[in-house]
């Protein structure tokens, strides 16, 4: 289950891969622009300012992403769908998904089945699955403490660079744009919280973990964690400097 409060926690450091993904589509007038995996609809109802003459649709598997989604309706459509069955109409001339085809078993063919003559398609996704963090959480996953519970958790999620992405749409025919950024995310450590990285974790990473806890477990496990965390992300000053990769592609098949 996906927690939209815990999600928008960071939702400026969340929303700036978003931007710069819809900044370089070039669809001029789109009919339809499909935003997959909208999650709490922030992002998503800055579409409409773009493309004001198409019809914007958010579609999330969450249905608590979709009703917090809905909460805020502006001007646009949401519907909970999975990727592996939402099969897009084919008036849809732009698909974009912000971080949400690692979650997408077989997601490379789910992109490439997005592929449509005229469509454009811009996908990012975290290439951060070897950040300390990460594997500090699969270690911990592993370890004699928490491997009967937890050694059966797929945590590790990986996904392609920018190059694999480039080829694979140019395989499917379309012209590709593909880069990859690291942000450094300030992230402010506050007096009586725990740590920032373990914040932004518990909304994403972590949510296969807490899937198969209970509360207590699961709050033993952030314990453990956080003590890594606050090792291998020391602060500077009241700032935790929290380097994250993400790998962008936008592509367009022109018939």
């Amino acid at each position: 289950m996906w927690n939209p409060d815990l999600y928008l926690r960071f939702a400026d450091e969340r929303g700036r891969p978003f931007h710069e993904l819809v900044a370089r589509i070039g669809a001029a007038e789109p009919r339809v622009v499909l935003d997959f995996g909208c999650g709490p609809g922030n992002l998503t109802e800055t579409l409409p300012a773009r493309w004001p003459d198409a019809q914007v649709v958010g579609v999330d598997s969450s249905p608590e992403m979709i009703e917090k989604a809905q909460a805020g309706n502006g001007g646009v459509t949401y519907r909970v769908g999975d990727a592996l069955d939402y099969v897009p109409d084919d008036d849809v001339d732009v698909i974009v998904s912000n971080a949400m085809l690692q979650w997408v078993e077989g997601h490379d063919e789910v992109l490439c089945g997005w592929v449509k003559p005229g469509r454009w398609i811009a996908i990012q996704v975290p290439g951060n699955y070897n950040a300390p963090g990460h594997l500090a959480m699969r270690a911990l996953c592993e370890s004699p403490r928490w491997s009967a519970e937890l050694g059966g958790v797929n945590n590790f999620r990986p996904v392609g660079d920018a190059i694999h992405f480039g080829r694979l749409l140019r395989d499917a025919g379309c012209v590709v744009d593909a880069w990859e950024t690291n942000y450094i995310h300030q992230l402010p450590v506050v007096q009586g919280q725990c740590h920032p990285v373990l914040t932004w974790m518990s909304g994403t990473a972590m949510r296969p973990i807490r899937a198969v806890l209970d509360d207590a477990r699961w709050e033993s496990f952030c314990d453990d964690l956080e003590r890594e965390l606050w090792q291998l992300y020391p602060p500077h000053g009241s700032i935790v400097d929290f380097s994250f990769l993400r790998v962008f592609a936008v592509a367009n098949r022109l018939s």
